[in-house]
């Protein structure tokens, strides 16, 4: 007989539960996991290094003169000073995400653990994006800077050769770029490791080479190349307005969602806690001496820069050696390419390390194809999936030009971070109870009572965790709008636009409402190694900074990340929703607990993933701390 109504609404509830009970399963703790293993050794000392290390590369090299010539002009300092702040808050809220899990590990394991497995999978997505990005920028840009020294005859008989007349690709296949990183994901394949001495030597080497080029750049420093008369432009070049923001507020943010790329890398501290000494005071100490370290950095670049010669004249593939080879200083030229290559090799073997690593995991969990979990039993490396993802980043540097790469690098590092600033304010809201599928029902008035929290409550209901999702969606949907008015208004933003000004002021309004809804709502009590101050305040700075600049973004910088993001989903719900190890585990729990089994292996027991597994799952497993 045909199912009834209310039996075909029962199955579709079921199915929902299910589905969403797979997309929020999290990853169980080893029970050995409780405590730390390592020792606190890493003082603020050596954080700060560690952060600035990780962070100064290929941005020194290029990103100044790239976004003065293109987007701000010298107004690129302030860029850098947004993307900074920016950096710096986003920084305070992975912090306090990591201190959440009592093990070493990158965004995806905290998501994992902490918030469910479509996030984790979403993050982790974008780090592999991150680091693949990483690897083809800076060989992009490493063999931008060789090429400047044989006069561009490199890419001037590619381009002749194999031009490419694709709007969204490269002029030309850069198969310099494509070579280097292939032999480099060889190296790794076969076993070669990161030097903790060649590391040192080499950033000492990239400090020196930023210390030159500033003192011999200064001595020809001309602040008149600040305040440059629009008439004084020469005719074809692009220079704006002319003065210190040729290209307005809207070129001045447009040039900070590309600076942000300067800044990736920071995370690094945060992902220490395990190590560090007194990691409350020494984290956040830590990320903001070295992001200011890094800002000074940036800063006298861009100084140098623009001031020894017109924004509209900087090369922005290899900035300081156009500027040297026009100045006539033909040795500083030499010493600071041969530095800046120096510098860049070992930024991409950095960059390029950790992918496989990522990779792994995910393909470990089973969320992504287990085949790129395949060891070589000799070398102990991930080889499948280091020589994919070299053939992935080679591809990437040798069709994509540098700003392309910088773009998507940015636009995706930024989404991970907005998660990550959502994830913060969704565990600091949680209850820690347990709830079952059929004990949450509330009624309209308890909600109202519960949103101004009337009562007042001290620890987090259900309830009140639920209102604290909505109203972040709530606010992530508010600052979507009003990015949307207000990137493209940027420069209007005054009497003459009324409707411009009324629809910001009351999306400004539905935000701040959001904020005062989640601000009176109580938070846990749980204790971290590090908390982020001012919640949700910093919180929800960091959404709508980073949505800011995702938005600042040009179309085509999207629809790649789009069409990236897609193929993503596409293998989770084809291959990892099913073949999940953490679905596993709870099928085989499910069995256990009443001999039958959900369809497909998605299981809705202990979809809350609170719950302590009945006992661990055990399979082979490949450490790559093994490699260090």
């Amino acid at each position: 007989s045909p199912a009834s109504p209310s039996d075909v609404i029962m199955r579709m509830e079921s199915s929902i539960r299910r589905f969403w009970g797979a997309l929020t399963r999290k990853k169980q703790k080893e029970d050995d996991e409780s405590e730390s293993q390592l020792a606190r050794v890493l003082t603020l000392l050596d954080l700060t290094a560690l952060g600035v290390g990780s962070t100064l590369g290929l941005g020194v090299y290029v990103l100044a003169g790239s976004v003065a010539r293109e987007q701000a002009g010298p107004a690129v300092i302030i860029s850098f000073l947004v993307a900074a702040v920016a950096s710096a808050i986003a920084a305070l809220c992975y912090a306090e995400f990591a201190a959440r899990v009592p093990k070493a590990g990158s965004a995806y394991v905290y998501s994992y653990v902490s918030i469910g497995e479509f996030t984790a999978f979403t993050i982790g997505w974008n780090l592999i994006l991150e680091y693949v990005i990483g690897t083809s920028s800076v060989a992009r840009g490493m063999t931008g800077y060789i090429d400047s020294l044989v006069d561009k005859k490199i890419s001037n008989a590619i381009r002749n050769a194999m031009p490419i007349h694709v709007d969204f690709l490269s002029e030309y296949p850069d198969m310099f770029s494509f070579t280097v990183v292939m032999i480099l994901a060889g190296l790794l394949a076969y076993g070669v490791k990161e030097s903790t001495l060649m590391n040192n030597i080499f950033t000492s080497i990239n400090l020196t080479v930023i210390g030159i080029m500033l003192v011999a750049g200064g001595m020809n420093c001309d602040p008149d190349n600040w305040s440059i008369k629009p008439e004084d432009i020469p005719a074809g070049a692009n220079g704006g307005l002319g003065g210190f923001a040729p290209f307005g507020f809207a070129g001045i943010m447009a040039g900070a969602a590309k600076c942000f790329y300067g800044f990736v890398g920071f995370d690094c501290i945060a992902t220490t806690g395990e190590e560090a000494q007194n990691p409350k005071r020494n984290i956040p100490l830590a990320i903001v001496t070295s992001l200011i370290i890094i800002f000074l950095a940036y800063f006298g670049i861009s100084t140098v820069l623009t001031m020894a010669l017109p924004y509209y004249l900087q090369d922005p593939e290899a900035p300081f050696p156009h500027l040297f080879e026009t100045l006539g200083w033909t040795t500083i030229k030499w010493i600071g390419s041969i530095g800046a290559i120096l510098a860049l090799s070992t930024s991409l073997l950095g960059t390029m390390f950790p992918l496989p690593r990522v990779l792994y995991a995910m393909a470990s969990d089973g969320i992504i194809y287990k085949k790129l979990q395949t060891v070589n039993p000799k070398t102990q490396t991930p080889v499948i999936a280091t020589m994919l993802s070299g053939l992935l980043a080679a591809t990437m540097a040798a069709l994509f030009n540098l700003q392309q790469l910088i773009d998507m690098m940015s636009i995706g590092t930024l989404l991970a971070y907005t998660i990550v600033a959502v994830s913060v304010l969704v565990l600091r809201y949680q209850a820690q109870e347990l709830m079952t599928t059929t004990d949450f029902s509330v009624t309209v008035p308890e909600v109202l009572r519960q949103i101004v929290n009337r009562s007042p409550i001290k620890e987090p209901t259900h309830l009140s965790s639920a209102i604290v999702k909505i109203s972040v969606c709530v606010f992530a949907v508010f600052v979507s709008t009003t990015c949307r008015i207000l990137v493209p208004a940027e420069n209007y933003i005054n009497g003459d636009y009324p409707g411009v000004i009324a629809g910001l002021t009351i999306m400004v309004a539905l935000m701040v409402a959001a904020y005062v809804v989640i601000s009176l709502q109580p938070t846990d009590n749980v204790k971290l190694t590090f908390k982020v101050p001012l919640v949700p305040l910093l919180p929800l700075i960091s959404v709508f900074s980073n949505l800011y600049l995702m938005f600042q973004l040009d179309s085509g910088t999207w629809i790649r990340f789009s069409i990236w993001i897609t193929i993503g989903y596409f293998i989770y719900f084809t291959y990892g929703i099913r073949h999940s190890i953490e679905g596993e585990r709870l099928l085989t729990k499910s069995k256990l607990a009443n001999g039958k089994s959900a369809p497909n292996g998605i299981d809705n027991t202990g979809y809350d993933g609170e719950e302590k597994p009945a006992s661990t799952i055990q399979r082979a497993s490949y450490t790559i701390a093994n490699e260090s």
